[in-house]
């Protein structure tokens, strides 16, 4: 959620510092701040703003130079947005600097006790905590004041740390919230996402939790947060820094949505095996005699990730005839599951952080699960701690919403349920004909994409509407509920979905003219009970707006997309309605890359 950036070299800090948070700025903020370690002074020098980087750089003065430094951009917790609230926190006498990703669990009680030792706090965050137990830590160096404090403090946590006594390091630690470092020629980076890394360096090493890392201009060293020395490889990022631009589109998200057909042709590449009409999946580290023992399969996401495992659960079911479901994991966590031992269990991430899915990989890890992970970016925290799974190719998404990763998710549990049909019961002929229709889906994208000025228009009419009603039927529920998901995150028009077969148990009271129904109308084996479904809502003057294969009478109007096989349908049918929320929000002018309130990748509960 929140974005830290550091830097330790021989450049000018302070305009690095903020390129790296301008490349940050998606995963959603109210506020951010600076800090830099003056060499002429030796003192820490620091300037915080409420609102956007650009707020910010404004503020910045020109004299403000130095070789080290680290910056933050706050999405709030512990108290309102505002300059003070802002990270980075310094100690009374500007002698420490810490900024913070995650949340500090007992951060009222450890408040408590330093109040009572005469500690005068600037600002309601938890974070200011951390920055007082390292400064009063009686330790000898850095990394021992801040293992000193990291002792006390419950919560997770992604910090960088500065002290004006230790000008040639910058102390780090990882527990639950994403900490990346971009090791250069003379010079060394951290971050919270590599996306700040990109520009500078495609060598980066990734923290472990419970794991700290202190940063010198030539070297670093990474120990446990008990002192124990690990061992530490670089890797080299897949991505490019172009792959972070917008590449000449208005927005992210419309660049993103783009990229589809691209993106969908990457997930499958290399992956298809014609021989046998199956498909080659070899992170899974799940042989075919362990594949055959599964009884049931448990899908785990948040959001958009959550939707999607719905969609791989139907597809599971429908060509691997295993048992599936999938549940929101913030919810899975807290319930006490039964973790039987012939389930296997799928942790959906986007970014392979979300902390509400990790801690429950953990938690079945625990418990002697066995968890794959469908992730899209390699290294990270879920796909470490998975026993196997596979990566979803979607390339770099820095829109707060997800578009493109959506659909290549939703792709890649097409190959996993093909994949585990075809060693139990699905025959050749329907392993082909999947691969046959999966081989369609960029070009029948493409043409989705090509729709984009009528839809724009059909945006524009229904854009009035204070809110709107979603309905789909069995593999179109999923689809209704993230298309519902995406007006409401960028335009803020309420939006509901519901399974079209529910409508006479209540939302069907909701019908009038000025609600309007957007209809998800597959031509498969349950048209004509959609059909009934549109017969009701146009019987009450609701207006309609239907995506299907065929134009629909009943319907106000129709958007027509290209028919694949059924079970493929639904990655087809979500497309034109992100295109929709898109142009819907664009017509009232909400900011569609950084939408209120949200976040990109969340870090904490």
């Amino acid at each position: 959620m929140c974005g830290i950036v550091g830097y330790i070299g021989k450049r000018d800090v302070a305009p690095l510092l903020l390129e790296g948070l301008q490349r940050l700025e998606y995963r959603g903020y109210d506020s951010a701040g600076v800090v830099i370690n003056s060499p002429k002074s030796g003192a820490l020098k620091m300037v915080k703003a409420k609102g956007r980087v650009r707020d910010l750089e404004a503020r910045v003065p020109k004299r403000f130079t130095g070789t080290t430094g680290i910056a933050h951009t706050r999405w709030a917790t512990h108290g309102a947005p505002s300059d003070v609230n802002s990270h980075p926190h310094l100690d009374p006498e500007n002698k420490v600097a810490v900024v913070h990703n995650g949340i500090v669990d007992n951060a009222q009680e450890l408040r408590a006790k330093l109040e009572a030792d005469g500690v005068v706090f600037a600002s309601e965050t938890d974070t200011e905590v951390i920055t007082h137990l390292v400064a009063r830590a009686q330790a000898e160096t850095l990394e021992e004041k801040v293992r000193e404090a990291l002792k006390v403090i419950e919560g997770t946590y992604g910090i960088a740390v500065m002290h004006a006594e230790f000008p040639d390091r910058i102390v780090v630690a990882r527990n639950g919230s994403p900490v990346v470092l971009g090791i250069g020629e003379k010079e060394m980076f951290v971050a919270s996402d590599v996306a700040a890394l990109i520009a500078h360096t495609r060598q980066v090493v990734t923290l472990d939790d419970g794991e700290m890392a202190t940063l010198k201009a030539d070297d670093f060293r990474t120990y446990t947060t008990s002192g124990t020395l690990t061992t530490a490889t670089p890797e080299t990022v897949e991505w490019e820094a172009a792959s972070y631009d917008m590449g000449g589109h208005d927005t992210y998200m419309h660049k993103e949505m783009s990229e589809q057909a691209d993106a969908v042709d990457r997930v499958l590449r290399g992956r298809i095996d014609d021989r046998f009409s199956t498909v080659h999946l070899g992170g899974l580290n799940l042989d075919a005699r362990e594949a055959r023992g599964v009884r049931r399969i448990k899908i785990l996401g948040c959001g958009t990730s959550y939707h999607a495992g719905l969609i791989g659960a139907g597809l599971i079911e429908e060509l691997a005839r295993i048992p599936a479901d999938a549940e929101p994991a913030s919810e899975f966590r807290y319930r006490n599951p039964v973790v039987d031992p012939d389930t296997l269990y799928i942790a959906v991430s986007q970014s392979g952080e979300t902390y509400d899915v990790l801690a429950a990989v953990q938690e079945l890890k625990r418990k002697g699960a066995r968890v794959l992970g469908v992730v899209n970016v390699v290294g990270s925290a879920i796909a470490r701690e998975a026993d196997g799974g596979t990566y979803v190719h979607a390339g770099p998404e820095v829109c707060v919403v997800s578009t493109k990763c959506f659909t290549n998710t939703v792709v890649a549990f097409a190959l996993l349920a093909l994949h585990l049909g075809r060693i139990r019961d699905l025959s050749v002929a329907d392993g082909k004909r999947i691969i046959e229709g999966l081989r369609k889906l960029p070009g029948q994208i493409s043409e989705i994409l090509a729709m984009e000025p009528e839809i724009e228009k059909l945006a524009k009419e229904y854009a009035g509407a204070q809110s709107m009603m979603f309905i789909g039927r069995v593999r179109g529920y999923p689809v209704a509920l993230e298309a519902s998901l995406k007006l409401k995150e960028i335009s803020y028009i309420h939006a509901e979905a519901y399974p079209a077969s529910e409508l006479k148990h209540g939302p069907l009271a909701l019908i009038e003219p000025a609600l309007p129904t957007v209809a998800i109308v597959p031509d498969d084996d349950l048209l004509e009970k959609n059909r009934a479904a549109l017969e009701e809502i146009k019987a009450r003057s609701g207006r309609i707006l239907a995506v299907a294969h065929r134009e629909q009478e009943k319907a106000d109007h129709t958007i027509v997309v290209p028919k694949n096989e059924d079970e493929l349908d639904p990655i087809l049918m979500g497309i034109p309605l992100q295109l929709f929320a898109y142009h819907t929000a664009l017509a009232m002018g909400r900011d569609i890359d950084k939408p209120r309130n949200l976040a990109k990748s969340v870090t904490v509960e």
